[in-house]
């Protein structure tokens, strides 16, 4: 029973981490940005809130929904980043243009449903195997928080060695991402 319900938790945990690493990607490019303090602990905690309610989402419709819906959900969410990345790239050559997306306001909130959509599907399967609930959501959030606040502290030190290219190797990242997921 107890080795059940270890493998259980790792089992969790280890979805968790994978789920989480497009949060750490995209906090790598946001880190790049010179962020204060503050607002990255804000972002962390707007993007665990997003991986808290896209699973729970996933797992009530895991029953009613096709898992063809979870692929196009992924597809958005990779668009959204190519989109979001190749802007940052394109703005880093022009000085005087203004950002499509800055990691405030609407702008936020787009990126961390961009980094979630996949936690939607995965909700969508746990759905269907009946996890608990509360501990997905914890772990799942909880891990979400963690790889925001690591990848964006990261992305902090690199931008002091990176300068002014610091924000296309940011788009880079999040172009390359949207990449991966567009055709995993």
């Amino acid at each position: 029973m107890i080795d059940i319900q270890v493998h259980n938790l790792t089992s969790l945990v280890l979805m968790a981490i994978a789920v989480g690493m497009d949060v750490f990607s995209v906090s790598l490019g946001l880190g790049m940005q010179q962020l204060r303090l503050k607002r990255i602990a804000f972002i962390g905690v707007v993007f665990g809130i997003f991986h808290i309610i896209f699973p729970l989402i996933g797992m009530i419709l895991g029953t009613f929904i096709s898992h063809q819906v979870g692929h196009f959900a992924t597809l958005a969410a990779g668009l959204l980043l190519f989109f979001i990345g190749s802007q940052m790239i394109f703005t880093a050559f022009n000085y005087d243009a203004t950002k499509v997306v800055k990691p405030f306001g609407l702008g936020l909130y787009l990126l961390a449903l961009s980094v979630s959509a996949d936690s939607f599907t995965v909700g969508l399967s746990m759905g269907v195997s009946g996890v608990r609930t509360l501990l997905v959501l914890f772990i799942f959030g909880g891990s979400s928080v963690i790889f925001t606040w690591t990848g964006m502290f990261i992305g902090r030190k690199v931008h002091g060695y990176l300068g002014a290219y610091s924000e296309m190797v940011g788009g880079s990242i999040l172009c390359s991402f949207g990449l991966f997921i567009i055709f995993m």
